[in-house]
C-alpha cells in the first residue's frame, strides 16, 4: 500500500532487496496469507487513524518455513513451520499497552511479501496437521475466537453454549473450536443455504436472522439463555446479542461491521451479564488454539484461494456477500 492510500487501487507488487534478519530476529519464507475484514478498510484509509502514513505491506495473516535465522537465536531452526503474531510483542496475559505493533498496518511489517523478518519472539509454531493455506487463516481470526471462548475470566466448559453470528472466518473458527471443547453452538446467517453448511459443521440450532428478526429471543429461548457470545456484528446487532445472553452470561465483543445500532448496555444488568472487549490476542493464546486444532483435527474452513498476481480479486471477494470463511493468497 503506498502512504496515504485510500482506494485499493493504492496497493501494487514492488521488488525489493530480499531482507537479512538481525540479531534476534528470523527470516520466514511465507506460503500463504488470509484476509480479514481489517484489511479490507486499511488500504481504504479507514483503519485507526486514518490512512498509512508510509508505504505498507498488507494483511496480518501468514504462516511459513524458517530460512534464516539472525544472532543470538537458539529457540528456532531454520524449516520449523511458524505463523507471524498479530501483536508482535504480546506474549502472554492480559491486554496491555505493550502489546506492540500489529502486523500490516503502519509502522509494523505485513506478511503479504515473499519473505519476511520478525522477531524471534513474533512468531508461533503452527499446527502440524495444518498445511500453511490453513495455518495462515488462524493468527488474527483464530486466535480472536479462542480469545473469546477460552480466555478471560471465564473458559468456555462443555455442555455450555455459544452463539455466532453469520459466517466469516471468525464465526466459523469460533464454531469449530466451541464443538471441539463440548458446547452447543447456534449459529445465524440470512441465507438458509449457508445455514445447512454451519450444520454440516456441528452447528446444533441454526437461525435465519431475516425471517426471525427476534433473533436473540430465539437463541435464549432454544438453549434457555447463550453461555458465551461470539459478537462480531458491532452496535447493529449488540442489542441481539444482549437478549440473547443469558444469566452471568459473556458477550465477547469483537465486531465494526455495522456502525449503527442500539448499544444501551441496562439489559445486562438484569442477567449478571457482561461484556469483554476482545482484540485478538496473545502468543499464549496461539499456541493454545494450535494445540486444539491438533488434538481435534479442527480444519478451518476455505472459501477461496487466489495466486499472488491476483491479489486484488482476493479483496474483492472478501466483501462478497458468497464469502464463507476465510480467503487465502498462496505465494
Amino acid at each position: 500500500m503506498t502512504q496515504g492510500s485510500t482506494t485499493l487501487g493504492g496497493m501494487h507488487m514492488r521488488d525489493v532487496p530480499e531482507p537479512v534478519p538481525g540479531a534476534g530476529e528470523v527470516l520466514v519464507r511465507v506460503r500463504a496469507c488470509s484476509l480479514n475484514y481489517r484489511d479490507q478498510i486499511i488500504p481504504l484509509g479507514l483503519y485507526m487513524g486514518g490512512p498509512v502514513t508510509s508505504d505498507t505491506v498488507p494483511l496480518s495473516d501468514g504462516a511459513g518455513e524458517i530460512v534464516a535465522l539472525g544472532e543470538g537465536v537458539t529457540d528456532w531452526a531454520v524449516g520449523d513451520r511458524v505463523a507471524g503474531l498479530f501483536f508482535q510483542s504480546w506474549q502472554d496475559g492480559p491486554p496491555s499497552p505493550g502489546v506492540g505493533p500489529a502486523l500490516g498496518a503502519a509502522g509494523a511489517p505485513g506478511m503479504l511479501q515473499d519473505l519476511v523478518v520478525l522477531p524471534a519472539t513474533g512468531i508461533v509454531r503452527i499446527a502440524d496437521t495444518l498445511t500453511f493455506e490453513q495455518a495462515a487463516c488462524l493468527p488474527c481470526a483464530g486466535v480472536t475466537a479462542w480469545n473469546a471462548l477460552m480466555a478471560g475470566p471465564r473458559a468456555l466448559q462443555a455442555g455450555e453454549s455459544v452463539l455466532v453470528l453469520g459466517t466469516g472466518g471468525v464465526s466459523l473458527l469460533a464454531l469449530q473450536i466451541a464443538k471441539a471443547a463440548g458446547a452447543i453452538v447456534v449459529a445465524t446467517s440470512s441465507s438458509d443455504a449457508k445455514l445447512e453448511r454451519v450444520r454440516a459443521l456441528g452447528a446444533d440450532h441454526v437461525i435465519n436472522y431475516r425471517t426471525t428478526p427476534d433473533w436473540g429471543a430465539e437463541a435464549s429461548r432454544l438453549t434457555g439463555g447463550i453461555d458465551h457470545v461470539v459478537e462480531v456484528g458491532g452496535a447493529g446487532t449488540l442489542a441481539q446479542s444482549i437478549a440473547a445472553v443469558g444469566f452471568c452470561g459473556e458477550i465477547a465483543l469483537i465486531g465494526v461491521l455495522t456502525r449503527e445500532g442500539n448499544t444501551n448496555p441496562h439489559g445486562l444488568m438484569f442477567k449478571g451479564a457482561s461484556i469483554r472487549g476482545i482484540f485478538v490476542g496473545s502468543r499464549a493464546m496461539a499456541s493454545g488454539l494450535n494445540a486444539m486444532v491438533d488434538a481435534h483435527h479442527i480444519q478451518p474452513v476455505i472459501d477461496r484461494r487466489f495466486g499472488m498476481a491476483d491479489a486484488l480479486d482476493a479483496w474483492q471477494y472478501v466483501s462478497s456477500p458468497d464469502l464463507f470463511g476465510k480467503v487465502v493468497i498462496t505465494l
